[in-house]
């Protein structure tokens, strides 16, 4: 497996990825219903933003965008999101994909990454992050409705980079 940055051409294997993980609507924060154009302008982030794409030769196994977290006062904190086919899940995709985000973050000279919500009941997702090193901060009970297991809490994670 290689993480490349993303390109273009990529788009129509990344769409379906994201389009199944968001209509499911069980563990990000974006609506269920978006179009596909609509989704691509969400998922790819411009400069000083960074997207990429997990490949397996031709194949898209998963995606990642990562970006300041906040403008202004806020920039010095990263953030990102990565999905990862139903198909490749259990492989490392998304390990990689968080590790490559937390590199580019470092390199890129971020102080540290937040991730401003996160699905309490994702546990693999809480579990993976903090293997990877993040804290979990807080949570806001209640702000993510689930489709079927109604009000769940909303983590907040964050990564200290030490910059």
């Amino acid at each position: 497996m290689e993480i490349r940055a993303f390109e273009e051409r990529d788009w129509p294997q990344v769409w379906p990825i994201v389009e199944q993980i968001v209509r499911k609507g069980d563990t990000f924060c974006y609506d269920p219903h978006q179009t596909e154009a609509q989704a691509h302008e969400m998922w790819v982030v411009p400069p000083p933003g960074h997207v990429v794409v997990a490949v397996e030769g031709d194949r898209v196994l998963g995606t990642s965008n990562m970006y300041p977290n906040r403008p202004g006062p806020g920039a010095h904190i990263a953030s990102g999101n990565f999905m990862v086919a139903s198909e490749a899940r259990g492989r490392g995709v998304g390990r990689a994909l968080g590790e490559y985000l937390l590199n580019w973050a470092s390199t890129s000279g971020f102080a540290g990454v937040q991730f401003n919500a996160v699905a309490a009941s994702n546990a693999p997702a809480v579990g993976l992050y903090e293997r990877l090193g993040f804290t979990l901060i807080g949570t806001v009970p209640g702000a993510f409705r689930h489709p079927e297991l109604g009000p769940v809490g909303l983590h907040v994670m964050y990564h200290d980079l030490g910059a």
